[in-house]
């Protein structure tokens, strides 16, 4: 049955095609809907399970965010969103819901609804869900854009305080984040409110107008910002106070295997030789080398062990460099702690193979009752294995670090670790 559903006829017609994608669409919705009943009714039950349990109020369903998000192949930080969004339709706006199990609504603009009226009191944000989608009809052409708006229109007729309320609080989350750009560029972003970011582009903006030294206008705006915050000027180059892990192979020019910048990523290998040929020639830039030892076959770092239960300084950043992210499977967030898979408490060792790169909510959530992580190091392959208090498992491997790709014979690459594991116990 379920192939039929999908089967899709390479012969049938324009219409019958259009169909087909008018059916899958709406299944889409239909099933966003009995997920989220899936969610909640999980959360019901954790709930029920913990509070005859005995487990402290606030301690109860530590942990259930992150299953969900790895159930839905997600970043854990999403599974607070995604258990919002579900105890939200399923207990409080019961025509939202109905109207995504019907495919009137897509799952992105039930989601654009319940979070303009996640500042509302219950009694008020059931106003607003019978008021824009007990009418389904009502719904019928309107997009992203509308269907945002007019909830947002609706929430601050309501309570016009809650959304003042709600934008104030929104300072808190004001933050600066970086992505990778091609051609090594990047994007950085800045969230924050909206008097300092119209100042901060209103400055770069007058700036680009009154200089007239034929760069593009769009460079004079970013050379500006970058002088502005480093104080040092564009045209010099730039101390490399990151993260740049490159193969010696790559710097001296016998490859052109890519490099790696940390919270970046891949770098062409022409790049990664600039930016450290343009630090070693300017005095005023301070670059520093730290040999790592890549294991022949997958790439990654050779393990080092502390007895310390802390992760030493130089373990931290062996770790870090091998991890780059969060370990978590689908997690892309930072690394914010150093922490054992087996705890400490449990006999874990301070080691490199028993470490893991973690974010704090990442390693809150592991551990909660029931959350179990091992790791194994099989032949220069790092490996977290995840077991969640519903059974489910899931693997992560840490990625290669950047070099060429050869070929090693077994006793070539037997040799290889054996040296490096000699010079780290020495």
């Amino acid at each position: 049955m379920f192939e039929q559903v999908f089967d899709i006829d390479a012969t049938a017609s324009e219409a019958e095609l259009r169909d087909l994608v008018t059916r899958c669409e709406r299944l889409k919705a239909a099933a966003a809907a009995a997920q989220a009943r899936a969610t909640a009714a999980w959360a019901a039950q954790r709930r029920a399970a913990e509070d005859a349990a005995g487990v402290p109020a606030r301690k109860r369903g530590r942990g259930l965010a992150s299953e969900i998000a790895l159930a839905r192949l997600d970043a854990p930080v999403c599974g607070n969103q995604h258990l919002g969004f579900a105890n939200a339709l399923v207990h409080e706006m019961p025509h939202t819901l109905a109207a995504l199990e019907a495919g009137v609504l897509t799952e992105y603009r039930a989601t654009l609804i319940v979070k303009q009226s996640a500042c509302l009191t219950l009694e008020d944000r059931r106003a607003l869900d019978a008021e824009l989608c007990a009418d389904q009809q009502a719904l019928a052409g309107l997009g992203n854009k509308r269907i945002e708006a007019a909830a947002a229109a609706i929430t601050a007729r309501l309570d016009a305080a809650a959304v003042v309320e709600r934008k104030n609080r929104a300072a808190q989350s004001a933050g600066v984040w970086t992505r990778c750009a091609p051609n090594g560029m990047v994007y950085l972003t800045a969230l924050m409110p909206l008097s300092h970011g119209i100042g901060v582009y209103a400055t770069l903006k007058r700036d680009a107008d009154t200089t007239a030294d034929g760069r593009p206008r769009g460079q004079v705006m970013t050379d500006t910002l970058y002088e502005r915050v480093t104080a040092r000027p564009a045209d010099t180059p730039s101390p490399i106070a990151l993260n740049l892990v490159l193969a010696d192979t790559t710097l001296f020019g016998e490859d052109d295997a890519p490099g790696y910048v940390q919270g970046y990523g891949p770098v062409p290998a022409v790049v990664v030789r600039d930016l450290v040929s343009d630090a070693v020639a300017d005095e005023a830039a301070k670059a520093t080398l730290r040999r790592l030892y890549r294991h022949p076959s997958s790439g990654q770092l050779v393990a080092m062990e502390s007895k310390a239960r802390l992760f030493p300084k130089g373990l931290a950043a062996f770790i870090g460099l091998r991890d780059q992210t969060c370990r978590t499977p689908y997690c892309n967030a930072p690394i914010r702690h150093h922490d054992h898979a087996t705890p400490a408490r449990d006999g874990g060792k301070t080691s490199g193979c028993n470490g893991l790169g973690a974010c704090q909510q990442c390693n809150l959530a592991k551990e909660a009752p029931g959350w179990q992580v091992a790791t194994t190091d099989t032949d220069g392959r790092h490996t977290a294995t995840y077991r969640t208090p519903t059974g489910a498992t899931y693997h992560s491997t840490a990625p290669p670090l950047p070099g060429p790709t050869r070929r090693h014979s077994a006793i070539e690459g037997r040799l290889s670790i054996d040296i490096v594991e000699l010079k780290w116990t020495a």
